[in-house]
């Protein structure tokens, strides 16, 4: 066939206000911004995203067109190392990473669309579904806003995560409260996850976990920064929930140390993060190594193909904040129904189309 040259690479970026004020363990929010690359060979586009900064959009445009114009559009790992070497001194971790994993994931649907083929059946599907939970429950909602949020998450989805470690772990006592009242809104039927966001210390994690015993928590997220792998370890040793960390990580290097420390029960990373779908799919490799599963990071669309391809998943994070902005911005979003999402047969690429008419309204960059 014919093997088509990158012809462009356009970047654009979308901020969005939250639909009420949000908050985790140690940050609050009140937009969201949607970096989105586009990357055109052969007739065809390809489109993928991140979320981060707006100056991510700026490194795609300055920095990473110019290592991809030109170059196969079939060629997609070559490519990603060309990126790799060529931010050597722009500093991979941060917007730096964002931006190449929103251009991987755009070369990778452009490469599926090329050849006519579902992007999950282009990397080889191992699952027809990918099971999810939903995630929000932020420490900014009062009890009749995450009763609302959890009650119609339980219609759907049988796993739910909520926020705790308040204000740096200085509101134990709500968190308490905040996770009975969850276990009270689902019933003994549905898992019951909550996250940290590294907002404890070590032995403050286990003592709020002890004192939760009762609730049956099954997911323990970021009890302590996810730069503490002793913490982690140590912690995941003293409770009966898994432990897991990885959403930050940037490089292979740093997902293998997390696996030597014994610092998880479960490896997290996020494709809009890591360096896009070329290194989620080394980073399982590398979980896999380790006797570990991998669960994705929030965007779960922008996870779906490539985790209905991975082996040892575990499954996917429906967060509120991306999910909204996902089903606001691109056609073809996929239903959680059932506690799963399933990756489209029919359509080649990933199977989402941007609405640029509709997000000319929260754009920030040209």
């Amino acid at each position: 066939m014919i093997d088509p040259p990158v012809e462009s690479v356009c970047a654009s970026a979308y901020t969005v206000p939250t639909d009420a004020p949000e908050a985790d363990g140690t940050l609050a929010w009140e937009a969201t911004t949607l970096v989105l690359a586009e990357v055109r060979a052969g007739g065809q586009v390809g489109t993928g995203w991140t979320y981060g900064p707006a100056a991510c959009a700026a490194e795609i445009g300055e920095r990473l067109a110019d290592v991809l114009r030109g170059r196969s559009a079939l060629d997609v790992t070559g490519t990603w190392q060309a990126m790799i070497r060529a931010v050597r001194n722009d500093g991979r971790p941060g917007a730096v990473g964002y931006a190449i994993s929103a251009v991987d994931v755009a070369l990778w649907d452009l490469k599926a669309r090329l050849l006519d083929v579902p992007l999950h059946r282009l990397i080889g599907a191992v699952h027809d579904e990918v099971p999810v939970y939903g995630s929000g429950g932020f420490t900014t909602y009062d009890d009749a806003r995450l009763t609302e949020q959890l009650t119609a998450w339980t219609r759907r989805i049988p796993r739910v995560k909520i926020k705790i470690g308040e204000s740096w772990g200085t509101r134990t006592d709500r968190d308490l409260a905040r996770m009975r009242r969850a276990r009270e809104v689902i019933g003994p039927g549905v898992e019951l996850y909550v996250d940290a966001n590294g907002g404890y210390t070590a032995k403050q994690a286990v003592r709020v976990m002890r004192e939760a015993a009762d609730l049956d928590v099954r997911w323990l997220e970021e009890p302590v920064s996810s730069d503490d792998l002793a913490g982690l370890a140590a912690v995941r040793a003293a409770v009966t929930a898994d432990v897991t960390a990885g959403e930050y990580g940037y490089d292979l290097t740093y997902f293998r140390r997390m696996c030597e420390a014994g610092a998880v029960d479960c490896l997290q990373a996020d494709v809009s993060r890591c360096g896009g779908i070329s290194e989620w799919l080394r980073v399982a490799a590398v979980a896999a190594a380790y006797g570990l599963q991998i669960s994705g990071h929030c965007a779960p669309h922008l996870h779906a193909h490539a985790a209905a391809a991975t082996p040892n998943l575990r499954h996917l994070e429906w967060f509120h904040d991306h999910v909204r902005i996902e089903s606001m911005l691109f056609d073809g979003c996929l239903n959680p129904d059932g506690g799963a999402i399933r990756p489209r047969s029919d359509i080649p690429g990933h199977g989402l189309t941007f609405r640029h008419t509709d997000a000319a309204a929260y754009q920030v960059t040209p």
